[in-house]
Protein backbone atom coordinates (compact mmCIF):
# COMPACT_ATOMS: atom_id res chain seq x y z
CA UNK A 1 0.00 0.00 0.00
CA UNK A 2 0.88 3.63 -0.80
CA UNK A 3 1.59 5.87 2.11
CA UNK A 4 0.05 9.05 2.17
CA UNK A 5 1.57 12.41 4.08
CA UNK A 6 -1.03 15.31 4.61
CA UNK A 7 -0.44 18.56 4.99
CA UNK A 8 -3.28 21.23 6.43
CA UNK A 9 -4.22 18.03 8.98
CA UNK A 10 -6.05 20.56 11.32
CA UNK A 11 -8.41 21.89 9.27
CA UNK A 12 -11.79 21.07 7.67
CA UNK A 13 -10.95 18.98 4.89
CA UNK A 14 -7.37 17.19 6.93
CA UNK A 15 -10.00 15.66 9.43
CA UNK A 16 -12.00 13.97 6.62
CA UNK A 17 -8.62 12.71 4.45
CA UNK A 18 -7.69 11.41 7.94
CA UNK A 19 -11.00 9.43 8.30
CA UNK A 20 -11.05 8.49 4.69
CA UNK A 21 -7.63 7.17 4.58
CA UNK A 22 -8.10 4.85 7.63
CA UNK A 23 -10.81 3.15 5.92
CA UNK A 24 -9.10 3.46 2.78
CA UNK A 25 -8.12 -0.21 1.20
CA UNK A 26 -5.89 0.71 -1.39
CA UNK A 27 -3.91 4.01 0.19
CA UNK A 28 -2.40 4.29 4.09
CA UNK A 29 -2.00 7.65 6.33
CA UNK A 30 2.10 7.32 6.57
CA UNK A 31 2.77 11.29 8.13
CA UNK A 32 0.78 14.20 9.10
CA UNK A 33 2.76 18.02 9.18
CA UNK A 34 1.18 20.23 11.68
CA UNK A 35 2.14 23.75 12.29
CA UNK A 36 -0.36 23.87 15.99
CA UNK A 37 -1.22 20.82 17.97
CA UNK A 38 -2.83 18.35 16.90
CA UNK A 39 -6.07 16.87 18.67
CA UNK A 40 -6.45 13.69 17.75
CA UNK A 41 -5.64 10.22 18.01
CA UNK A 42 -3.49 9.01 15.55
CA UNK A 43 -2.37 4.86 14.72
CA UNK A 44 0.99 4.78 16.52
CA UNK A 45 2.73 3.91 13.14
CA UNK A 46 1.02 7.72 11.64
CA UNK A 47 4.66 9.53 11.93
CA UNK A 48 3.65 13.32 13.16
CA UNK A 49 5.74 16.33 12.40
CA UNK A 50 6.02 20.05 11.81
CA UNK A 51 9.08 19.35 9.21
CA UNK A 52 7.81 19.09 5.93
CA UNK A 53 11.01 17.19 4.97
CA UNK A 54 10.26 14.72 7.72
CA UNK A 55 6.92 14.20 6.06
CA UNK A 56 8.31 13.34 2.57
CA UNK A 57 10.80 11.09 4.30
CA UNK A 58 7.69 9.02 5.71
CA UNK A 59 5.75 8.85 2.21
CA UNK A 60 5.26 7.76 -1.42
CA UNK A 61 1.89 10.83 -2.14
CA UNK A 62 1.63 13.80 -0.05
CA UNK A 63 -1.98 15.45 -0.23
CA UNK A 64 -2.18 19.45 0.25
CA UNK A 65 -5.31 21.23 1.86
CA UNK A 66 -3.17 24.07 3.54
CA UNK A 67 -3.06 27.91 3.34
CA UNK A 68 -0.28 29.04 0.46
CA UNK A 69 2.81 29.43 2.65
CA UNK A 70 2.63 25.84 4.22
CA UNK A 71 2.23 24.93 0.38
CA UNK A 72 5.00 26.99 -0.17
CA UNK A 73 7.48 25.35 2.09
CA UNK A 74 5.91 21.49 1.11
CA UNK A 75 7.21 22.74 -2.52
CA UNK A 76 10.89 24.10 -1.50
CA UNK A 77 10.99 20.91 0.30
CA UNK A 78 9.79 18.33 -2.60
CA UNK A 79 12.24 19.74 -4.90
CA UNK A 80 15.08 17.97 -2.70
CA UNK A 81 13.29 15.01 -2.16
CA UNK A 82 10.40 14.77 -4.97
CA UNK A 83 7.36 12.94 -4.47
CA UNK A 84 4.01 12.94 -5.97
CA UNK A 85 1.59 15.81 -4.96
CA UNK A 86 -1.70 16.62 -4.74
CA UNK A 87 -2.03 20.26 -4.25
CA UNK A 88 -5.28 21.51 -3.50
CA UNK A 89 -5.01 25.07 -1.69
CA UNK A 90 -6.28 28.70 -3.30
CA UNK A 91 -4.97 31.55 -3.48
CA UNK A 92 -1.54 31.16 -4.48
CA UNK A 93 0.55 34.28 -5.46
CA UNK A 94 2.14 34.59 -8.58
CA UNK A 95 5.82 33.12 -6.83
CA UNK A 96 3.84 30.47 -5.48
CA UNK A 97 2.06 29.42 -9.15
CA UNK A 98 5.91 29.74 -10.47
CA UNK A 99 7.30 27.48 -8.00
CA UNK A 100 4.18 24.63 -8.68
CA UNK A 101 5.41 24.95 -12.54
CA UNK A 102 8.98 24.34 -11.17
CA UNK A 103 8.78 22.01 -8.91
CA UNK A 104 6.57 19.48 -11.54
CA UNK A 105 9.38 19.04 -13.93
CA UNK A 106 10.57 17.40 -11.19
CA UNK A 107 7.66 15.10 -10.17
CA UNK A 108 4.21 14.89 -11.14
CA UNK A 109 1.94 17.28 -9.38
CA UNK A 110 -1.53 17.51 -9.63
CA UNK A 111 -3.31 20.64 -8.71
CA UNK A 112 -7.14 21.52 -8.64
CA UNK A 113 -8.76 24.29 -6.37
CA UNK A 114 -11.74 21.62 -6.34
CA UNK A 115 -11.61 18.03 -6.14
CA UNK A 116 -15.01 16.86 -7.09
CA UNK A 117 -16.34 15.50 -10.05
CA UNK A 118 -19.22 17.47 -10.53
CA UNK A 119 -16.76 20.86 -10.88
CA UNK A 120 -14.34 19.10 -13.21
CA UNK A 121 -17.19 18.49 -15.59
CA UNK A 122 -18.77 22.08 -15.04
CA UNK A 123 -15.61 23.77 -16.42
CA UNK A 124 -15.80 22.09 -19.73
CA UNK A 125 -19.70 22.91 -20.13
CA UNK A 126 -18.65 26.79 -18.97
CA UNK A 127 -15.80 27.10 -21.75
CA UNK A 128 -18.71 25.27 -24.56
CA UNK A 129 -21.25 27.55 -23.14
CA UNK A 130 -19.26 30.89 -23.20
CA UNK A 131 -17.58 29.71 -26.78
CA UNK A 132 -21.47 29.04 -28.02
CA UNK A 133 -23.69 31.63 -26.59
CA UNK A 134 -21.19 34.64 -27.58
CA UNK A 135 -23.53 37.43 -27.01
CA UNK A 136 -24.44 36.03 -23.76
CA UNK A 137 -23.35 38.11 -20.63
CA UNK A 138 -21.42 36.01 -18.17
CA UNK A 139 -21.77 36.45 -14.47
CA UNK A 140 -20.14 33.59 -11.87
CA UNK A 141 -21.31 33.93 -8.38
CA UNK A 142 -19.65 31.72 -5.78
CA UNK A 143 -20.67 31.60 -1.93
CA UNK A 144 -18.95 30.17 1.22
CA UNK A 145 -18.90 29.79 4.77
CA UNK A 146 -18.04 32.46 7.14
CA UNK A 147 -14.45 31.35 7.32
CA UNK A 148 -12.84 31.28 4.31
CA UNK A 149 -10.21 33.55 3.73
CA UNK A 150 -9.67 34.04 -0.21
CA UNK A 151 -12.11 36.20 -2.00
CA UNK A 152 -12.87 34.94 -4.99
CA UNK A 153 -12.64 31.35 -4.35
CA UNK A 154 -10.67 29.38 -6.05
CA UNK A 155 -13.21 27.38 -7.94
CA UNK A 156 -14.39 30.75 -9.60
CA UNK A 157 -11.19 31.80 -10.63
CA UNK A 158 -11.23 28.64 -12.67
CA UNK A 159 -14.43 29.03 -13.79
CA UNK A 160 -14.01 31.88 -15.32
CA UNK A 161 -11.01 31.33 -16.96
CA UNK A 162 -12.45 28.47 -18.45
CA UNK A 163 -15.46 31.08 -19.59
CA UNK A 164 -12.34 33.35 -21.14
CA UNK A 165 -11.51 30.58 -22.84
CA UNK A 166 -13.74 29.83 -24.16
CA UNK A 167 -14.43 33.51 -25.62
CA UNK A 168 -10.81 33.84 -26.75
CA UNK A 169 -10.13 36.69 -24.68
CA UNK A 170 -8.04 36.85 -21.49
CA UNK A 171 -9.33 36.66 -18.08
CA UNK A 172 -6.95 39.74 -16.19
CA UNK A 173 -8.24 41.77 -18.79
CA UNK A 174 -11.78 41.74 -18.78
CA UNK A 175 -12.83 39.94 -14.89
CA UNK A 176 -14.54 42.63 -12.78
CA UNK A 177 -15.18 41.54 -8.72
CA UNK A 178 -16.64 44.16 -7.23
CA UNK A 179 -19.16 46.95 -8.61
CA UNK A 180 -20.55 49.86 -6.98
CA UNK A 181 -21.29 53.68 -7.37
CA UNK A 182 -21.75 55.06 -10.76
CA UNK A 183 -19.27 52.30 -12.96
CA UNK A 184 -21.26 53.30 -16.20
CA UNK A 185 -23.04 50.50 -17.97
CA UNK A 186 -21.38 46.95 -18.25
CA UNK A 187 -18.96 46.13 -21.11
CA UNK A 188 -19.32 43.74 -23.50
CA UNK A 189 -16.92 41.17 -23.10
CA UNK A 190 -16.40 41.84 -19.10
CA UNK A 191 -16.86 38.58 -16.90
CA UNK A 192 -18.30 39.31 -13.39
CA UNK A 193 -16.89 37.36 -10.17
CA UNK A 194 -18.69 37.89 -7.13
CA UNK A 195 -18.43 36.15 -3.42
CA UNK A 196 -21.07 35.67 -0.68
CA UNK A 197 -19.39 35.25 2.79
CA UNK A 198 -21.87 33.41 5.74
CA UNK A 199 -22.94 30.48 7.73
CA UNK A 200 -21.35 27.17 7.39
CA UNK A 201 -22.31 26.92 3.35
CA UNK A 202 -19.60 24.53 2.04
CA UNK A 203 -19.56 25.50 -1.39
CA UNK A 204 -21.82 26.70 -3.99
CA UNK A 205 -21.10 28.03 -7.50
CA UNK A 206 -23.26 29.50 -9.96
CA UNK A 207 -22.30 30.51 -13.73
CA UNK A 208 -24.90 32.48 -15.76
CA UNK A 209 -25.13 33.63 -18.71
CA UNK A 210 -27.27 36.57 -19.58
CA UNK A 211 -29.40 37.59 -22.88
CA UNK A 212 -32.27 39.74 -23.29
CA UNK A 213 -35.61 37.49 -23.20
CA UNK A 214 -33.58 34.85 -21.58
CA UNK A 215 -30.78 33.43 -19.33
CA UNK A 216 -28.95 30.09 -18.55
CA UNK A 217 -27.54 29.55 -15.12
CA UNK A 218 -25.11 26.42 -14.40
CA UNK A 219 -24.78 25.53 -10.71
CA UNK A 220 -22.82 23.53 -8.53
CA UNK A 221 -23.22 22.87 -4.64
CA UNK A 222 -21.18 20.67 -2.59
CA UNK A 223 -23.46 19.58 -0.03
CA UNK A 224 -20.06 17.93 2.34
CA UNK A 225 -16.50 18.46 2.76
CA UNK A 226 -16.43 14.48 1.85
CA UNK A 227 -16.71 15.48 -2.00
CA UNK A 228 -13.34 16.86 -1.52
CA UNK A 229 -11.31 14.41 0.91
CA UNK A 230 -11.94 11.62 -1.35
CA UNK A 231 -11.76 13.51 -4.50
CA UNK A 232 -8.13 14.08 -3.60
CA UNK A 233 -7.63 10.26 -2.33
CA UNK A 234 -8.64 9.40 -5.74
CA UNK A 235 -6.40 11.97 -7.13
CA UNK A 236 -3.91 10.72 -5.24
CA UNK A 237 -4.53 6.99 -5.72
CA UNK A 238 -3.87 8.38 -10.18
CA UNK A 239 -0.68 10.35 -9.22
CA UNK A 240 1.52 8.02 -8.00
CA UNK A 241 1.41 5.90 -11.46
CA UNK A 242 2.23 9.35 -13.53
CA UNK A 243 5.19 11.17 -15.40
CA UNK A 244 6.85 14.68 -13.46
CA UNK A 245 4.33 16.85 -14.87
CA UNK A 246 1.63 19.56 -14.07
CA UNK A 247 -1.80 17.82 -14.05
CA UNK A 248 -5.68 18.85 -13.54
CA UNK A 249 -8.10 16.47 -11.60
CA UNK A 250 -10.43 16.31 -15.62
CA UNK A 251 -6.52 14.62 -15.99
CA UNK A 252 -7.13 12.26 -13.24
CA UNK A 253 -10.76 11.53 -14.36
CA UNK A 254 -10.30 11.56 -18.07
CA UNK A 255 -12.73 14.35 -19.42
Amino acid sequence: MKKVGIVGTTGRVGDLLINNLLSDTQMELGAVHVFDELKRALPSSVVVTESMDVLLENCDVVIDFSAPIATQSLMESALNNPKPLVIATTGLNLHQQNLLAEVSKKMPVLYSSNMSLGVALLKQLVEQVASTLKEFDIEIVEQHHRHKVDSPSGTALTLAEFAAKGRGVELDKVRISGRDGQIGARTKDEIGVMAIRGGDVVGRHTVGFYNDGEFLELNHTATSRETFSKGAIRASKWIVFQDAGLYSINDCLGI
